[in-house]
């Protein structure tokens, strides 16, 4: 049973009965009351006070007068101008319990997104750079984004906007035919093409004409010179296939690796366009959209030299997304550092005449710090992704070591603690805070942290191992304690928290979530003895409570990207 489209009938059929009239949408009032001894769900009666020309006290007793007890419902009780509504427990229980195993993996999905298309452009790597953790965020908040968008039936394009484009490969190319040695290369990959970079800028600090050379060798990748472009499409591949080791020990996908050099002969168009609807202005030799009645500075399109910018490319890529893809919406999950920069080239969209320039959506996050300190590449404090992720599963195998030394495939569990320990105090706070990575607490086992609902997930299971012989009817009476309540109705949210999830592009929300469920169950479990040998009816009934929970934390991991093991 949908109890929001039920408690909404009701109110429906009291708001006829008291007031002659119908108000539509009042499912979307209905609330969660923090405290369940106000009830199961609460009605807030202040949003019809205007409508009705009465206080909301006065509003809620005539309601209640108007609704009767049923089998569902148990009792409404007005306090203050609220409305609050008490099910009956066992009848709850069951139907949210039969709801979450009849859905099994689907539990909280929809066909909301049925032929709408989501563009996701998420990660963004630079080529011939290693993969570090300030691309954590981005990477993971877009992979969170996909699978939540994508379980609520909407096709998703995980787009990687490669940086591949300047005069920085230009220099990369004059490093390596200066300096560099192809098995080298070939032995190291990317980390022989940063030291060919660092090495290049201390040889310019001596001998400027260096950077003359880098310029020349980026005009001639511009012009598609075959030595240049054949050397260039080598970096791509070196820093692509590292980044694929990345990607797999995050279980990070892309449908598109379309960077900014891909948009190179896509841009011309746009300037025209741009130029025949009289937008873009010479200013000090360069070509900008003004944006002062939008209170922004100029965005800039051409500068003096004729060379193109980001601006130029992303509106060239928007274009390119519209017609190969005709998005519902494209989501660029980019630094708040970078807020202008996107508000700037969504306005010029706009000013162009195209009503989707409002389908395309900047997703934000905060800047990530290790340990408490800031991260700088120049000042050489830089902490590679890998070497993080390496190092999480290296911690979680000597924790599971000390904790659980006979269990089975201790190596794949490292693995996926480790690293679900790294994605899950990514994804746990609001994805615009800024985030300090700390050790202690991101490999805790107790608290708000990844191992902590991986456990709780393991726990589930060891409890349906031990109850696999079980064979009788469940008698729901025996989920009438506070605790088992507790998780039923952490259960019953849950798809509104992936809806919410998906319209605030927040997938902290799914996070807390599951720390939430994994908490309240793990009451239930020491509150309750769940296999009685006198009641196997009751023990039925607490065995499918658990089912559900491990089902639904199995979900909610999932969809933030985190494995979730059946022994720890």
């Amino acid at each position: 049973m949908e109890f929001k489209e039920y408690l909404a009938g009701k109110l429906d059929e009291a708001m006829r009965a008291a007031f002659g009239q119908s108000i539509e949408g009042l499912a979307g009032f209905l609330e969660t009351p923090p405290n369940p001894e106000m009830g199961d769900f609460a009605f807030p009666c202040f949003k019809l006070s205007k409508t009705l020309r009465m206080g909301p006290p006065a509003i809620a007793s005539r309601l209640s007068q108007a609704i009767a007890p049923d089998d569902v419902l148990d009792r409404v009780e007005c306090v203050g101008g609220y409305l609050n509504f008490f099910l009956h427990k066992s009848g709850y229980a069951q139907s949210v319990v039969d709801r979450v195993l009849e859905k099994g993996e689907a539990y909280g999905a929809s066909q909301e997104g049925q032929g709408r298309v989501i563009c996701i452009d998420y990660s963004s790597i630079n080529i011939a750079k290693r993969f570090h953790i300030g691309h954590l965020s981005t990477t993971m908040i877009g992979n969170a984004l996909y699978r939540i968008y994508e379980h609520l039936g909407y096709k998703c394009v995980g787009i990687n906007h490669l940086g591949d484009w300047g005069t920085q490969f230009g220099k990369m190319i004059a490093a390596y035919l200066k300096w560099g040695d192809r098995d080298e290369v070939v032995g190291r990959g990317v980390n022989a093409l940063v030291d060919l970079y660092v090495r290049f800028h201390k040889e310019a600090e001596a001998n400027p004409a260096l950077e003359d050379e880098g310029r020349l060798w980026f005009k001639k990748i511009e012009d598609g010179d075959p030595q240049a472009v054949e050397i260039f499409n080598w970096f791509k591949e070196i820093t692509l296939k590292d980044a694929e080791r990345v990607y797999d020990m995050l279980g990070v996908k892309f449908d598109s690796y379309a960077g900014e050099s891909f948009y190179n002969d896509k841009m011309a168009p746009v300037i025209d366009e741009l130029k025949e609807k009289g937008l873009l202005e010479e200013s000090q030799g360069a070509y900008v959209v003004d944006l002062e009645e939008e209170k922004m500075p100029p965005c800039l399109i051409l500068k003096k030299d004729g060379a193109t910018l980001y601006a130029t490319r992303d509106i060239a890529a928007a274009f390119y997304r519209k017609k190969t893809y005709d998005f519902y919406k494209t989501l660029y999950v980019v630094a708040y550092q970078q807020n202008l920069h996107f508000k700037q080239w969504f306005k010029v969209v706009e000013k162009m005449g195209y009503p989707w320039a409002k389908d395309l959506e900047h997703v934000a996050f905060g800047m990530v710090s290790y340990e408490g300190k800031a991260l700088s590449t120049r000042d050489g404090y830089v902490v590679y992704l890998d070497e993080l992720l390496e190092r999480a599963v290296v911690k979680a195998r000597e924790i599971i070591e000390e904790k659980s030394p006979n269990l089975e495939n201790k190596d794949a569990v490292a693995r996926q603690v480790g690293i679900g320990a790294v994605v899950f105090f990514d994804l746990f706070n609001n994805r615009i805070k800024d985030i300090d990575f700390r050790w202690e607490r991101a490999l805790n086992f107790d608290g708000e942290t990844g191992p902590y609902v991986q456990y709780t997930h393991a726990r589930c299971c060891s409890v349906l191992r031990k109850a696999a012989g079980l064979d009788a009817q469940p008698d729901y009476a025996a989920l009438d304690d506070p605790a088992a309540q507790e998780v039923v109705r952490t259960l019953e949210r849950f798809p509104d928290v992936v809806k919410e999830a998906c319209q605030r592009n927040e997938p902290s929300l799914v996070t807390r979530f599951s720390v939430e469920l994994a908490s309240n169950f793990n009451r239930f479990y020491y509150d309750n003895r769940i296999l009685q040998e006198d009641n196997a009816a009751g023990s039925a009934a607490r065995v499918n409570l658990t089912r559900a929970a491990a089902l639904c934390l199995r979900i909610a991991l999932r969809l933030i990207g985190v494995e979730a093991p059946e022994k720890m």
